[in-house]
Protein backbone atom coordinates (compact mmCIF):
# COMPACT_ATOMS: atom_id res chain seq x y z
CA UNK A 1 0.00 0.00 0.00
CA UNK A 2 1.55 3.16 -0.83
CA UNK A 3 -0.33 6.71 1.33
CA UNK A 4 0.02 9.71 -1.59
CA UNK A 5 -2.32 12.94 -1.08
CA UNK A 6 -2.22 15.85 -3.39
CA UNK A 7 -4.88 18.17 -4.74
CA UNK A 8 -7.32 17.84 -7.30
CA UNK A 9 -5.19 19.55 -9.66
CA UNK A 10 -1.40 20.62 -9.66
CA UNK A 11 0.19 22.97 -11.89
CA UNK A 12 2.45 20.15 -13.09
CA UNK A 13 -0.47 17.98 -14.34
CA UNK A 14 -1.34 20.80 -16.79
CA UNK A 15 2.21 20.80 -18.17
CA UNK A 16 2.50 16.93 -18.50
CA UNK A 17 -0.47 17.25 -20.52
CA UNK A 18 0.11 20.25 -22.46
CA UNK A 19 4.08 20.93 -22.13
CA UNK A 20 5.21 18.52 -25.06
CA UNK A 21 3.32 20.07 -27.33
CA UNK A 22 4.13 23.53 -26.13
CA UNK A 23 7.68 22.97 -26.46
CA UNK A 24 7.37 21.46 -30.26
CA UNK A 25 5.59 24.43 -31.20
CA UNK A 26 7.52 27.31 -29.09
CA UNK A 27 11.06 28.50 -29.18
CA UNK A 28 11.59 28.58 -25.14
CA UNK A 29 15.13 29.71 -23.79
CA UNK A 30 16.85 27.51 -21.47
CA UNK A 31 15.03 28.23 -18.45
CA UNK A 32 11.92 28.31 -19.33
CA UNK A 33 12.92 24.79 -20.63
CA UNK A 34 14.26 23.62 -17.52
CA UNK A 35 11.26 25.13 -15.16
CA UNK A 36 8.47 23.27 -17.60
CA UNK A 37 10.73 20.14 -16.90
CA UNK A 38 11.45 20.07 -13.00
CA UNK A 39 7.43 21.20 -12.74
CA UNK A 40 6.63 18.00 -14.85
CA UNK A 41 8.63 15.61 -12.56
CA UNK A 42 8.55 17.24 -9.14
CA UNK A 43 8.00 14.75 -6.58
CA UNK A 44 7.53 11.63 -9.17
CA UNK A 45 9.46 8.79 -10.36
CA UNK A 46 11.79 10.34 -12.78
CA UNK A 47 13.61 12.04 -9.72
CA UNK A 48 13.85 8.85 -7.78
CA UNK A 49 12.77 8.70 -4.06
CA UNK A 50 12.80 6.38 -0.95
CA UNK A 51 10.65 3.84 -0.02
CA UNK A 52 9.66 3.16 3.55
CA UNK A 53 7.70 0.60 5.65
CA UNK A 54 5.89 1.36 8.65
CA UNK A 55 6.93 -1.48 11.53
CA UNK A 56 3.65 -1.88 12.98
CA UNK A 57 0.78 -2.18 9.89
CA UNK A 58 3.73 -3.23 7.28
CA UNK A 59 2.21 -0.41 4.96
CA UNK A 60 4.73 1.15 2.49
CA UNK A 61 4.78 4.69 1.93
CA UNK A 62 7.06 6.28 -1.07
CA UNK A 63 8.30 9.78 -0.74
CA UNK A 64 10.05 11.05 -4.31
CA UNK A 65 12.75 13.98 -4.57
CA UNK A 66 11.88 17.24 -5.23
CA UNK A 67 12.86 19.89 -8.13
CA UNK A 68 14.16 22.64 -5.99
CA UNK A 69 13.55 24.65 -9.20
CA UNK A 70 12.49 28.29 -7.11
CA UNK A 71 9.29 28.54 -10.08
CA UNK A 72 7.34 25.56 -8.53
CA UNK A 73 5.06 26.15 -6.72
CA UNK A 74 5.69 22.71 -4.35
CA UNK A 75 8.91 23.65 -3.94
CA UNK A 76 9.11 27.22 -2.23
CA UNK A 77 7.54 26.52 1.79
CA UNK A 78 10.47 24.83 3.47
CA UNK A 79 12.95 27.32 1.85
CA UNK A 80 10.45 30.35 2.38
CA UNK A 81 10.29 29.28 6.33
CA UNK A 82 14.33 28.74 6.50
CA UNK A 83 14.78 32.45 5.41
CA UNK A 84 11.98 34.09 6.88
CA UNK A 85 13.44 32.32 10.08
CA UNK A 86 16.96 33.76 9.63
CA UNK A 87 15.52 37.70 8.56
CA UNK A 88 13.82 37.18 12.24
CA UNK A 89 17.04 37.56 13.93
CA UNK A 90 17.56 41.13 11.65
CA UNK A 91 14.60 43.01 12.02
CA UNK A 92 14.84 45.96 14.24
CA UNK A 93 12.16 47.35 17.21
CA UNK A 94 10.76 50.10 14.38
CA UNK A 95 7.55 50.55 12.42
CA UNK A 96 8.72 48.95 8.79
CA UNK A 97 7.17 50.33 5.49
CA UNK A 98 6.17 48.46 2.02
CA UNK A 99 7.34 50.59 -1.05
CA UNK A 100 6.42 49.25 -4.58
CA UNK A 101 8.20 50.47 -7.52
CA UNK A 102 6.47 49.43 -11.00
CA UNK A 103 7.30 49.90 -14.67
CA UNK A 104 4.57 51.00 -17.15
CA UNK A 105 3.54 48.55 -19.54
CA UNK A 106 5.84 50.35 -22.08
CA UNK A 107 8.58 48.76 -21.09
CA UNK A 108 7.42 45.13 -21.68
CA UNK A 109 8.18 44.65 -24.82
CA UNK A 110 11.98 46.07 -23.84
CA UNK A 111 11.56 43.27 -20.14
CA UNK A 112 10.85 40.52 -22.66
CA UNK A 113 13.64 40.94 -24.81
CA UNK A 114 16.40 41.72 -21.96
CA UNK A 115 14.97 40.30 -18.68
CA UNK A 116 18.23 40.30 -17.27
CA UNK A 117 19.20 43.66 -17.66
CA UNK A 118 15.33 45.48 -17.35
CA UNK A 119 15.07 44.00 -13.97
CA UNK A 120 18.79 44.09 -12.71
CA UNK A 121 18.30 48.13 -13.81
CA UNK A 122 14.44 47.87 -12.05
CA UNK A 123 16.49 47.22 -8.83
CA UNK A 124 18.94 49.54 -9.47
CA UNK A 125 16.78 52.67 -9.67
CA UNK A 126 14.22 52.16 -7.09
CA UNK A 127 17.12 51.11 -4.75
CA UNK A 128 19.10 54.36 -5.55
CA UNK A 129 16.30 56.26 -4.98
CA UNK A 130 15.05 55.08 -1.63
CA UNK A 131 18.95 55.67 -0.36
CA UNK A 132 19.42 58.54 -1.80
CA UNK A 133 15.71 60.55 -1.19
CA UNK A 134 16.09 59.04 2.48
CA UNK A 135 19.79 60.35 2.55
CA UNK A 136 18.90 63.95 1.71
CA UNK A 137 18.44 66.01 4.85
CA UNK A 138 15.27 67.47 3.60
CA UNK A 139 13.66 64.07 4.15
CA UNK A 140 14.86 61.98 6.81
CA UNK A 141 18.83 62.88 6.45
CA UNK A 142 19.93 58.94 7.45
CA UNK A 143 21.62 55.91 5.61
CA UNK A 144 18.61 53.24 5.42
CA UNK A 145 18.53 49.84 4.74
CA UNK A 146 15.60 47.83 2.55
CA UNK A 147 15.22 44.58 1.29
CA UNK A 148 13.49 44.12 -2.40
CA UNK A 149 12.01 41.13 -3.62
CA UNK A 150 11.03 41.43 -7.88
CA UNK A 151 7.60 40.08 -9.16
CA UNK A 152 7.01 40.06 -12.45
CA UNK A 153 3.11 38.95 -12.60
CA UNK A 154 0.00 40.20 -12.33
CA UNK A 155 -3.45 38.21 -11.20
CA UNK A 156 -3.80 37.17 -14.91
CA UNK A 157 -0.65 36.56 -14.78
CA UNK A 158 0.03 39.06 -17.32
CA UNK A 159 3.78 40.52 -17.83
CA UNK A 160 3.61 43.40 -14.77
CA UNK A 161 7.44 44.15 -13.58
CA UNK A 162 7.20 45.52 -9.91
CA UNK A 163 9.49 45.59 -6.53
CA UNK A 164 8.86 45.37 -3.52
CA UNK A 165 10.52 46.96 -0.53
CA UNK A 166 10.43 46.39 2.78
CA UNK A 167 12.16 49.39 4.62
CA UNK A 168 12.32 49.88 8.29
CA UNK A 169 11.00 53.58 9.29
CA UNK A 170 14.82 55.19 9.98
CA UNK A 171 18.47 54.87 9.61
CA UNK A 172 21.86 55.97 11.12
CA UNK A 173 23.03 59.54 10.91
CA UNK A 174 26.01 60.35 8.80
CA UNK A 175 28.01 60.45 11.28
CA UNK A 176 27.05 56.95 12.60
CA UNK A 177 26.06 58.37 16.34
CA UNK A 178 22.89 58.30 16.27
CA UNK A 179 19.46 56.69 15.13
CA UNK A 180 17.01 58.89 12.81
CA UNK A 181 13.45 58.02 13.04
CA UNK A 182 11.22 58.62 10.55
CA UNK A 183 7.50 60.06 11.16
CA UNK A 184 5.09 57.73 12.37
CA UNK A 185 3.09 57.21 9.75
CA UNK A 186 5.03 59.02 6.45
CA UNK A 187 8.24 57.42 5.10
CA UNK A 188 9.48 59.40 2.16
CA UNK A 189 7.62 61.11 -0.38
CA UNK A 190 6.37 58.98 -2.84
CA UNK A 191 5.72 61.76 -5.98
CA UNK A 192 9.56 63.05 -4.95
CA UNK A 193 10.40 58.95 -5.03
CA UNK A 194 8.90 58.77 -8.41
CA UNK A 195 10.49 61.07 -10.27
CA UNK A 196 14.00 60.45 -9.14
CA UNK A 197 13.10 56.82 -9.73
CA UNK A 198 11.99 57.63 -13.73
CA UNK A 199 15.31 59.67 -14.01
CA UNK A 200 17.27 56.77 -13.06
CA UNK A 201 15.51 54.47 -15.11
CA UNK A 202 15.31 55.97 -18.20
CA UNK A 203 18.79 57.08 -17.86
CA UNK A 204 20.05 53.49 -17.52
CA UNK A 205 17.61 52.33 -20.27
CA UNK A 206 19.62 55.08 -22.66
CA UNK A 207 22.88 53.94 -21.57
CA UNK A 208 22.25 50.41 -22.04
CA UNK A 209 20.76 51.89 -25.83
CA UNK A 210 24.20 53.50 -26.48
CA UNK A 211 26.16 50.46 -25.44
CA UNK A 212 24.24 48.34 -27.99
CA UNK A 213 23.80 46.11 -25.11
CA UNK A 214 19.66 46.85 -25.29
CA UNK A 215 17.74 43.97 -28.25
CA UNK A 216 15.28 46.00 -29.27
CA UNK A 217 11.53 44.91 -30.94
CA UNK A 218 11.30 45.19 -34.57
CA UNK A 219 8.45 48.41 -33.63
CA UNK A 220 11.18 50.14 -32.18
CA UNK A 221 14.53 49.57 -34.51
CA UNK A 222 14.82 52.80 -35.55
CA UNK A 223 16.40 55.56 -33.16
CA UNK A 224 12.96 57.86 -33.96
CA UNK A 225 10.66 54.87 -32.54
CA UNK A 226 13.23 54.67 -29.68
CA UNK A 227 13.60 58.54 -28.84
CA UNK A 228 9.95 58.39 -29.29
CA UNK A 229 9.34 55.62 -26.95
CA UNK A 230 11.59 57.19 -24.31
CA UNK A 231 9.48 61.04 -24.64
CA UNK A 232 6.46 59.47 -23.96
CA UNK A 233 8.02 57.77 -20.54
CA UNK A 234 9.74 61.02 -19.38
CA UNK A 235 5.89 62.19 -19.90
CA UNK A 236 4.39 59.34 -18.10
CA UNK A 237 4.43 58.90 -13.80
CA UNK A 238 5.93 55.94 -12.47
CA UNK A 239 3.67 54.30 -10.49
CA UNK A 240 5.39 54.15 -6.63
CA UNK A 241 3.34 53.04 -3.69
CA UNK A 242 4.01 53.72 0.10
CA UNK A 243 2.04 51.52 2.51
CA UNK A 244 1.89 52.64 6.16
CA UNK A 245 3.76 50.87 8.84
CA UNK A 246 2.59 47.40 9.52
CA UNK A 247 3.10 47.40 13.46
CA UNK A 248 5.35 44.69 15.62
CA UNK A 249 8.46 42.71 13.69
CA UNK A 250 5.99 39.40 14.23
CA UNK A 251 3.64 41.53 11.50
CA UNK A 252 6.24 41.88 9.16
CA UNK A 253 7.50 38.56 9.17
CA UNK A 254 3.79 37.56 8.51
CA UNK A 255 4.06 40.45 5.72
CA UNK A 256 7.15 38.86 4.01
CA UNK A 257 5.86 35.49 3.89
CA UNK A 258 3.39 36.71 1.39
CA UNK A 259 6.39 38.01 -1.57
CA UNK A 260 9.94 36.34 -0.46
CA UNK A 261 9.12 32.94 -2.25
CA UNK A 262 6.31 33.34 -4.21
CA UNK A 263 5.52 32.01 -7.73
CA UNK A 264 3.44 33.60 -10.48
CA UNK A 265 0.60 31.12 -9.44
CA UNK A 266 -0.02 28.12 -7.26
CA UNK A 267 -1.62 25.15 -7.04
CA UNK A 268 -4.13 26.80 -4.89
CA UNK A 269 -5.71 28.93 -7.55
CA UNK A 270 -6.35 26.39 -10.15
CA UNK A 271 -9.59 25.04 -10.47
CA UNK A 272 -10.02 22.76 -13.63
CA UNK A 273 -7.89 21.78 -16.62
CA UNK A 274 -10.16 20.40 -19.53
CA UNK A 275 -10.95 19.97 -23.22
CA UNK A 276 -7.63 22.17 -23.98
CA UNK A 277 -8.81 25.08 -21.39
CA UNK A 278 -7.16 25.76 -18.24
CA UNK A 279 -9.29 28.17 -15.25
CA UNK A 280 -8.25 29.74 -12.40
CA UNK A 281 -9.14 32.48 -9.48
CA UNK A 282 -8.08 35.63 -10.05
CA UNK A 283 -8.55 38.69 -7.69
CA UNK A 284 -10.05 41.43 -9.56
CA UNK A 285 -8.69 44.69 -7.76
CA UNK A 286 -10.53 47.37 -10.10
CA UNK A 287 -13.64 45.52 -8.73
CA UNK A 288 -12.84 45.59 -5.27
CA UNK A 289 -10.87 42.70 -5.04
CA UNK A 290 -13.70 39.98 -5.58
CA UNK A 291 -12.21 36.96 -6.51
CA UNK A 292 -13.37 35.65 -9.82
CA UNK A 293 -11.99 33.03 -12.40
CA UNK A 294 -10.32 32.86 -15.63
CA UNK A 295 -10.63 30.35 -18.50
CA UNK A 296 -7.09 30.65 -21.55
CA UNK A 297 -6.58 27.92 -23.53
CA UNK A 298 -3.93 25.70 -22.12
CA UNK A 299 -1.25 27.00 -24.96
CA UNK A 300 -2.04 30.69 -23.42
CA UNK A 301 -1.98 29.88 -19.78
CA UNK A 302 1.33 28.21 -20.42
CA UNK A 303 2.69 30.95 -22.63
CA UNK A 304 1.92 33.61 -19.75
CA UNK A 305 3.41 31.16 -16.55
CA UNK A 306 6.59 30.78 -18.77
CA UNK A 307 6.83 35.11 -19.25
CA UNK A 308 7.70 34.89 -15.26
CA UNK A 309 10.53 32.37 -15.21
CA UNK A 310 13.54 34.92 -14.54
CA UNK A 311 16.75 34.26 -16.27
CA UNK A 312 19.50 31.60 -14.72
CA UNK A 313 21.23 33.01 -11.80
CA UNK A 314 19.40 36.36 -11.43
CA UNK A 315 18.84 36.71 -8.26
CA UNK A 316 15.28 37.77 -7.17
CA UNK A 317 16.12 38.79 -3.40
CA UNK A 318 18.31 41.31 -2.77
CA UNK A 319 19.36 43.83 0.00
CA UNK A 320 20.77 47.28 0.26
CA UNK A 321 21.63 49.96 2.65
CA UNK A 322 22.26 49.03 6.44
CA UNK A 323 20.80 45.16 5.29
CA UNK A 324 23.54 44.81 2.16
CA UNK A 325 25.37 41.58 2.98
CA UNK A 326 28.85 42.90 3.20
CA UNK A 327 28.41 44.98 6.63
CA UNK A 328 24.77 43.82 7.54
CA UNK A 329 25.60 42.23 11.06
CA UNK A 330 28.00 45.46 12.16
CA UNK A 331 25.56 47.70 11.39
CA UNK A 332 22.49 45.79 12.70
CA UNK A 333 24.42 45.76 15.81
CA UNK A 334 25.32 48.88 15.98
CA UNK A 335 21.11 50.13 14.92
CA UNK A 336 20.21 47.93 18.06
CA UNK A 337 22.58 49.69 20.97
CA UNK A 338 21.64 53.17 19.14
CA UNK A 339 17.73 52.14 20.08
CA UNK A 340 18.93 51.07 23.08
CA UNK A 341 17.82 47.64 22.57
CA UNK A 342 20.12 44.41 24.33
CA UNK A 343 21.74 42.19 21.32
CA UNK A 344 20.87 38.61 21.34
CA UNK A 345 24.05 36.34 22.06
CA UNK A 346 24.84 34.38 19.70
CA UNK A 347 22.85 30.98 19.48
CA UNK A 348 25.27 28.08 19.84
CA UNK A 349 25.54 26.02 16.87
CA UNK A 350 23.21 23.49 16.16
CA UNK A 351 24.41 20.03 16.23
CA UNK A 352 23.39 19.50 12.87
CA UNK A 353 21.18 21.32 10.41
CA UNK A 354 17.16 21.11 11.43
CA UNK A 355 16.08 18.15 8.57
CA UNK A 356 13.46 18.85 6.40
CA UNK A 357 10.81 16.14 8.23
CA UNK A 358 11.50 18.03 11.74
CA UNK A 359 10.75 21.33 10.31
CA UNK A 360 7.95 19.91 8.63
CA UNK A 361 6.71 18.59 11.75
CA UNK A 362 7.22 21.75 13.81
CA UNK A 363 5.34 23.83 10.85
CA UNK A 364 2.05 20.95 10.62
CA UNK A 365 2.14 19.50 13.34
CA UNK A 366 2.38 15.97 10.91
CA UNK A 367 5.23 14.14 11.35
CA UNK A 368 6.12 12.32 7.68
CA UNK A 369 8.37 9.98 9.55
CA UNK A 370 4.62 8.34 10.74
CA UNK A 371 2.23 6.02 9.00
CA UNK A 372 -0.21 7.93 7.32
CA UNK A 373 -2.84 5.05 8.39
CA UNK A 374 -2.04 3.87 12.00
CA UNK A 375 0.67 6.32 13.17
CA UNK A 376 3.46 4.06 13.45
CA UNK A 377 7.36 4.75 12.61
CA UNK A 378 7.96 4.82 9.27
CA UNK A 379 11.63 2.99 8.67
CA UNK A 380 13.62 3.89 5.41
CA UNK A 381 13.58 0.58 3.55
CA UNK A 382 15.42 1.96 0.61
CA UNK A 383 16.56 4.73 -2.20
CA UNK A 384 14.27 4.48 -5.47
CA UNK A 385 16.12 5.26 -8.71
CA UNK A 386 15.01 7.85 -10.78
CA UNK A 387 12.57 6.03 -13.80
CA UNK A 388 11.78 7.96 -17.01
CA UNK A 389 7.57 8.29 -17.19
CA UNK A 390 5.49 9.27 -19.46
CA UNK A 391 4.20 13.15 -18.94
CA UNK A 392 0.90 13.17 -20.48
CA UNK A 393 -1.72 13.10 -17.62
CA UNK A 394 -0.70 12.77 -13.80
CA UNK A 395 2.14 11.05 -12.72
CA UNK A 396 2.29 7.94 -10.89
Amino acid sequence: MVVETRPALELADIFRQYGDAYRRSHSLRRAQLRTLRAIEICRTAALGGHLYRCEECGGETILYNSCRNRHCPKCQNLDRVRWLEERSQELLPVPYFHVVFTLPEEINPLALLNPERLYKLLFDSASQALLEIAADPKHLGARIGLLAVLHTWSQTLCLHPHLHCIVPGGGLSPDRQSWVASRPRYFLPVQVLSRLFRGKFLAGLKALAAAKELKLPEALSAPSDFKALLDRLYGKSFVVYSQPPFGSPERVLSYLARYTHRVAIGNSRLVRSENGQVTFTYKDYSDGSKIKEMTLPAEEFIRRFLLHVLPERFVRIRYYGLLSTRSRQEDLKLCRRLLGVATAEAAAEPESEESWEELLTRLTGKDPRLCACCQGTLHWVRELEARPFACEGRSP
